[in-house]
């Protein structure tokens, strides 16, 4: 059976950051990831991992100025300095956190004619942060993400994802397979999933098309949840949605699955 992780910076948006530790525990969640935790000490976290026995799935990278809308710097010239603190900064709370997965967001591509300057910094920054991170046994992820959501993001496809990654030759590089994203820009989710499973590293869900929960709209999630059980999935199922109403009573779906399909 899958495990499913609670993503807290959707999640339980009635409590601050460091209460939605407590409510994910609650609801008997045993795996976290959200998507940066740089507004907090690693031990402030840590403590809370520890006070609620929860175990971190993932975080991304320092994003650039998220709150001015970058959402990523991997692939923008002239930010590889940056970058790559970012990438040293990642891995310090990774230390202390536990988990043995980062997610490298690449960024808003400006104009197409830009696309292979983006791409040449994107694989020699993702080269750089592979290395760095098999030092200590973590795996980097890039992710694909639709321009619905983000308009203009550099990484959109899956077979795009996996072709960067083949041409980086880095074994601790994999994608990150929102299975929402997939959807939106190629759909065929499943197909997807089983062509690339060697190279996929993380997987997260969410109902297509309002990204609420995943028995609301398009995919048929129980299917999928099945065919990861005969893919051999073992790695954590991000609940990366926006909850419709209130998050606990909008579990039943995780309540249902669990009770068809008893550990």
């Amino acid at each position: 059976m899958p495990r499913f992780a609670a993503n807290l910076s959707m999640m339980y948006p009635q409590h601050d950051f460091l209460a939605r530790f407590g409510a994910a525990a609650a609801d008997g969640f045993k795996g976290i990831e959200y998507l940066f935790p740089y507004d907090y000490t690693a031990a402030e976290i840590k403590l809370r991992l520890d006070d609620f026995g929860l175990e971190q799935a993932l975080f991304n990278m320092p994003p650039g100025d998220f709150s001015k809308g970058e959402r990523g710097i991997a692939s923008l010239p002239g930010r590889e300095s940056e970058f790559r603190s970012g990438v040293q900064k990642a891995l310090e709370y990774a230390a202390v956190l536990g988990n043995d997965r980062i997610h490298a967001m690449a960024g808003l591509l400006p104009s197409e004619d830009l696309r292979e300057r983006y791409h040449a910094v994107y694989l020699e920054n993702l080269s750089y942060a592979a290395q760095e991170a098999a030092k200590v046994g973590i795996n980097v992820l890039i992710e694909p993400i639709n321009t619905r959501d983000i308009p203009g993001f550099f990484l959109n496809r899956q077979d795009q994802a996996q072709d960067i990654r083949k041409a980086i030759g880095a074994d601790n590089l994999l994608v990150q397979f929102d299975c929402y994203h997939c959807q939106i820009v190629e759909g065929d989710v499943v197909t997807k999933l089983r062509r690339d499973f060697a190279g996929i590293g993380h997987i997260q869900i969410a109902g297509v098309p309002d990204r609420h929960e995943p028995d609301l709209g398009e995919v048929n999630y129980p299917f999928l949840f099945e065919e990861l059980d005969r893919l051999g999935y073992t790695g954590w199922v991000g609940c990366e949605y926006r909850p419709k109403g209130d998050t606990t009573e909008g579990l039943q779906w995780l309540r249902d699955w669990q009770a068809k399909n008893p550990a």
